[in-house]
């Protein structure tokens, strides 16, 4: 069985919003777009490099898809990451979408939760959810979800779209491989294990 892996850039205060550039997602007002590439450092990207190793496609939400569809079919070449994007399969939920463009890109059918646990029970290797905040959040309240991989950057903004929001489904986590970059960026894996305990001192 394929793991859906969630791949996401956090804030020090979990906004994961625009973390590529100031024009990239402005919903609500948000002005703070860009704020990751400041904060990262070359273990960042090592670290980001990893996330792909085992897995040979992506889940992506509507706009993370238009977001992706229109800057990696034609970024630099000489980017290591620019042919993994494109080559990568892409399945792609929406409601509104008729038709995807990028290459190797599947528009899901149905019932997203359906198709996700069809996508999980078919051959290949893990499947990266990467941004895609209200997917991923669908994913975790259907218990979808079987790896986190975050950078969580030492930036507060304060305001912005949150991963894991208000009504985040109760869930312990076990930290499976957790470092810092010498730029103070916490790199974890974690894999959701069961609901959480309550004790008190």
């Amino acid at each position: 069985m394929r793991k859906i892996i969630v791949c996401t850039f956090l804030t020090l205060d979990g906004v994961m919003q625009a973390p590529g550039g100031p024009d990239e997602d402005a919903e609500s007002g948000f002005t703070h777009g860009g704020w990751q590439k400041p904060v990262a450092d070359d273990e960042v990207g090592t670290a980001i490099a990893g996330w792909y190793e085992n897995s040979d496609a992506m889940l992506l939400g509507r706009k993370t898809y238009e977001i992706f569809a229109s800057y990696w079919p034609s970024a630099d070449p000489d980017n290591p990451f620019t042919n993994r994007m494109n080559s990568m399969h892409k399945y792609v939920a929406s409601r509104t979408l008729t038709s995807v463009e990028w290459q190797n890109s599947t528009l899901l059918e149905g019932d997203v939760v359906d198709a996700v646990r069809k996508l999980k029970a078919s051959a290949g290797g893990n499947v990266n959810v990467v941004g895609s905040g209200d997917l991923a959040q669908t994913l975790m309240r259907h218990g979808l979800v079987d790896e986190y991989r975050l950078t969580i950057h030492p930036v507060i903004i304060g305001t912005g779209k949150r991963l894991f929001a208000d009504g985040a489904i109760p869930t312990a986590l076990e930290p499976v491989s957790v470092s810092t970059t010498k730029g103070g960026t916490i790199v974890g894996l974690y894999r959701p294990n069961g609901k959480p305990t309550y004790d008190s001192y």
